[in-house]
């Protein structure tokens, strides 16, 4: 199936949109047309997931709670279209709504039935919510950026870097850098030549090297914006190589797609986290690195990879 996935535009697209929100959400109780609506229509960011046929089978809605947080609510997926990823579509364009729009964090509120879905999506459980027609709900939070201010993150750039170049030789010889960090993403880069293999292209060596790096920069980032500490070690990954490395390479990890839990430290005990890295040549994605990295309780040096 060709998904379509967009904002409604026309009359009867709104009227459709609504209409699965109302089927979906508030049919089951009884509610009367209408109860699908509030005050923030007008004020909000609305998505939707279409048919080939212009069937609308996904909505969810997004709006802004203050200047830092944004909230998700009225995510409805069709009956007979479950199970086929659509809610996840419409999750990540919202998402991608909050993070062009500044935001910081989004909340939701979620019934039981749903909790799996955010949580698997990387959202962690905050706090009881309101119930609503008699159902429990609970509220979730998915943080989108740093807690530092962008002043600080860039002040820990160059200790990043020396930690790099200091503590894994094979990042000088590769002439790797920390490009950027911002509140959102990390990004590290590496020049074609001195990573050049026989086909005049970037030796698949040093693309899994970039992208084990620039995770593990944002794990680094990830302990220091919580202002904690441990030893950073690569568990397990893999790479799938999409197309040829011709130029510049640049490895990006971004915050909101990273959601740690770094309790297990307090216990004297390691941590795991997931990360995915995408790596770009000419803003083409030619790549994606994921690992599974383990944080272990501090017993070395700072800085110390293994």
């Amino acid at each position: 199936m060709n998904w379509q996935l967009s904002a409604p535009h026309t009359e009867a697209q709104w009227l459709a949109y609504y209409q699965l929100r109302w089927q979906v959400l508030r049919a089951p109780w009884d509610q009367p047309k209408g109860s699908e609506q509030d005050e923030l229509e007008t004020a909000s960011f609305h998505r939707m997931v279409c048919t080939e046929d212009g069937e609308i089978v996904a909505v969810g809605r997004l709006h802004k709670v203050d200047e830092n947080t944004a909230q998700v609510r009225y995510m409805a997926v069709s009956d007979q279209w479950q199970g086929h990823g659509l809610g996840a579509m419409v999750l990540q364009q919202l998402e991608q709504v909050a993070l062009d729009q500044g935001m910081q964090r989004i909340i939701l509120n979620a019934r039981d039935t749903a909790s799996g879905f955010y949580q698997k999506a990387g959202y962690q459980y905050l706090e009881p919510a309101n119930a609503l027609f008699g159902i429990a709900h609970h509220r979730y939070v998915k943080s989108l950026a740093f807690s530092a201010s962008l002043k600080e993150l860039q002040q820990w750039v160059p200790e990043l870097q020396q930690t790099f170049w200091q503590k894994i030789p094979l990042s000088s010889y590769m002439q790797l850098k920390v490009q950027h960090v911002d509140r959102q993403k990390i990004c590290c880069a590496a020049p074609l030549e001195p990573n050049i293999n026989l086909h005049q292209t970037m030796f698949a060596g040093s693309i899994y090297t970039l992208g084990t790096l620039t995770g593990w920069g944002m794990v680094w980032l990830l302990l220091n914006d919580q202002q904690l500490d441990g030893d950073i070690v690569l568990a397990d990954a893999h790479i799938r190589y999409l197309k040829p490395v011709t130029g510049r390479a640049e490895g990006r990890c971004w915050r909101h797609q990273c959601q740690p839990n770094f309790s297990a430290l307090a216990q004297d005990r390691k941590a795991k986290l997931d990360i995915t890295v995408g790596i770009f040549c000419d803003d083409i994605q030619v790549a994606v690195f994921e690992g599974r990295f383990a944080v272990l309780p501090k017993k070395h040096t700072r800085g110390e990879i293994a």
